[in-house]
């Protein structure tokens, strides 16, 4: 009887100690590769990320590793593949990752303006001596674009053209694709083309003003001819398949970031962050339709 009641005992404490949800999650989950979007060079991303990915790694648990992306298309192969957990998006290249992997990706966070606007906009930068006053003054002249999944830097860009009867690769000498937005500045700069896509929050967060404050380039060499329309900030996504308890422990650890290691925050954004919200699926649908958009007129030029 007494052997029987010290099992008894045993077996409760065993119950009463054992692994919550976190620890069975930790145990599959030993790491988490986190990948960031290409939109600069990869030792800036290595240096913007690393304090936030250590914050996550505390926050977790867990082992939290920063994956460098070549390209947009990179960071959505590694979704696909199940080896990237979570990876920071543009609305355009979430949206293609959503439909490639067949919904298996979710949109958990978005970032917090630090001057409250909500949203990017698509812009077009000439080099502040160039004549050009308006998109249509660039007729024959040489284009940057970014990426073929980038939002700012090609896909809305692409439609906004469309809509004002401009079909890039008849109306331009040119049509670069840069691969990062401080690639596409520097084309622009160094006169690879007389025009530039790039991205703009307000007159103190742009891609401009962040190379500015790098010491890469002076703002003032940079005027926007052309903007575009307000987009949604770039999500960031999970895997669908993520344990519950996982998926709400990355959600929270974010919404609660500025909160926790502000620092960290700041070294992301440059300082241009207020932190993180949650954010959803449905925040993106309409770039779902506008890549469809694009799809359409890429096959018509095939």
């Amino acid at each position: 009887m007494r052997c029987l009641k010290l099992l008894a005992a045993a077996a409760f404490l065993a119950i009463a100690h054992s692994p919550g949800p976190a620890q069975d999650w930790g145990s599959q989950y030993p790491k988490l590769i986190f990948a960031a979007a290409p939109v600069e060079n990869s030792t800036g991303v290595l240096g913007r990320y690393t304090p936030f990915t250590q914050y996550l790694a505390r926050t977790l648990g867990t082992k939290v590793t920063i994956h460098i992306a070549n390209d947009y298309a990179a960071v959505i192969e590694g979704q696909r593949s199940g080896h990237v957990h979570i990876a920071h998006y543009g609305p355009s290249s979430y949206a293609r990752a959503w439909s490639v992997t067949n919904g298996g990706i979710d949109a958990f966070s978005t970032f917090v303006m630090a001057d409250g606007s909500t949203g990017l906009y698509p812009v077009l930068y000439v080099r502040s001596e160039s004549p050009a006053s308006t998109i249509h003054d660039l007729k024959g002249k040489n284009l940057c674009l970014v990426d073929p999944n980038s939002t700012t830097g090609n896909e809305v860009p692409r439609y906004s053209m469309h809509k004002l009867g401009i079909t890039p690769e008849q109306f331009f000498a040119k049509v670069f694709y840069a691969g990062s937005h401080e690639n596409a500045i520097i084309g622009l700069k160094q006169g690879t083309c007389d025009g530039a896509f790039s991205w703009w929050g307000s007159d103190r967060d742009s891609s401009v003003v962040r190379m500015a404050n790098k010491g890469m380039l002076k703002a003032d060499e940079f005027r926007i001819i052309y903007r575009a329309d307000n987009i949604p900030t770039p999500p960031i996504a999970y895997l669908s398949r993520l344990p519950q308890e996982l998926k709400m422990a990355i959600q929270s650890a974010f919404v609660d970031a500025s909160r926790n290691d502000k620092p960290a925050v700041d070294r992301l954004s440059d300082g241009q962050y207020l932190g993180f919200r949650a954010a959803s699926h449905a925040e993106y649908e309409a770039s779902i339709e506008l890549q469809r958009f694009v799809d359409q007129l890429r096959r018509k030029r095939q």
